[in-house]
């Protein structure tokens, strides 16, 4: 049985990560912990685990964590996380960090989008970048595991087939995505306050998002040269998902039947991953940890549709998975 500390509970990351874990057959929660004024019985702090959960979210004590759990779902903030990571990884916990911290390899580029120094780049050299699907077997029995962005796992999923096989011009990919409104976090905010956010959709991080540099070093990992994309969030008022639509130009002319053909063929048995022969939508990826795509040719362009839920496969669904795969589980446990 494997050993679970959530470090950042009381978000919506968090929660999420609880109720999986809860439902998995294979591991249980050990430890759970966050800020202070965030704190007590999680039944109170999260009415839906009243009954099913008897932990008490505390401030975290990396004494009495030290022995008690086997893996760490870090559920902190970026910038916050890397403050945290290194005293984990010293209790010998595994650590799957749901931040950015450890996800760009080049501090550089960390610093530029996030406006701060990065203060671990030791442990930064060692991260693994945790898109399952692509990067199992580096995931294995790996110490650390950067667990991707909601937005970079929905896109690059999207994208992995045609760039592996060289299908697209890499320097004018557009990425225009929506998520719904917990991509924002707990924490309240004007712009999404619900007078606000109602009946309402709007573009936002126009040219400065910063999962774009994630989603360009992924792809670029994976096309095996230099990948430039255009990436456009929105937000609209529904609760959790996210809708991209993927714009590519091929290098060569394909039918929609040979990209339905090389989706099935690049995806075939991976079991969170389903090919559509139409457009997805959120609501049926809601609540799972599944990707849907539908890939077609639209006026010589190739266009690409994936839809995901933000919290699950794009967060603690996706960590969980991850969690699973360091330690040789079957993946899909606590996850069907």
């Amino acid at each position: 049985m494997v050993r679970v500390a959530i470090i950042g509970a009381s978000g919506y990351t968090g929660a999420e990560s609880i109720r999986l874990i809860l439902q998995h057959s294979q591991a249980e929660l050990a430890y759970l912990s966050a800020l202070p004024e965030e704190c007590g019985p999680v039944g109170e702090v999260f009415g839906q685990f009243k009954g099913r959960c008897s932990l008490q979210i505390e401030p975290l004590d990396l004494d009495k964590l030290t022995g008690l759990a086997d893996v760490a779902l870090c559920c902190l903030p970026h910038k916050v996380s890397m403050g945290f990571v290194p005293r984990l990884l010293d209790a010998r916990l595994k650590v799957v960090d749901f931040s950015a911290d450890y996800r760009l390899k080049d501090p550089k580029i960390y610093e530029k989008f996030y406006g701060v120094k990065h203060t671990d780049t030791a442990n930064l050299a060692q991260a693994v970048f945790g898109l399952s699907e692509l990067f199992r077997q580096q995931i294995k029995g790996a110490k650390l595991v950067a667990n991707p962005g909601c937005f970079p796992t929905a896109a690059l999923l999207a994208l992995a087939p045609l760039l592996r096989e060289n299908l697209v011009e890499t320097d004018s990919i557009v990425v225009n995505a929506v998520t719904g409104v917990s991509g924002a976090g707990k924490n309240p905010s004007s712009k999404f306050h619900f007078p606000n956010m109602n009946e309402n959709i709007f573009a936002y991080g126009i040219g400065t998002h910063r999962h774009m540099p994630e989603m360009e070093q992924i792809a670029s990992e994976i096309a095996g040269s230099d990948v430039q994309i255009l990436f456009q969030p929105h937000a609209g008022p529904f609760d959790r998902g996210i809708l991209s639509s993927i714009y590519c130009q091929p290098k060569r002319k394909t039918s929609s039947e040979q990209l339905s053909a090389l989706y099935r063929r690049f995806y075939a048995g991976e079991p969170f991953v389903q090919i559509c022969s139409d457009a997805p939508n959120v609501k049926d990826v809601a609540w799972t940890n599944y990707c849907h795509i539908f890939a077609t040719g639209v006026k010589g362009r190739i266009v690409v549709f994936s839809a995901i839920d933000n919290l699950v496969k794009g967060a603690s669904g996706q960590a969980v998975q991850n969690m699973n795969i360091i330690f040789g589980l079957d993946e899909t446990l606590g996850l069907k």
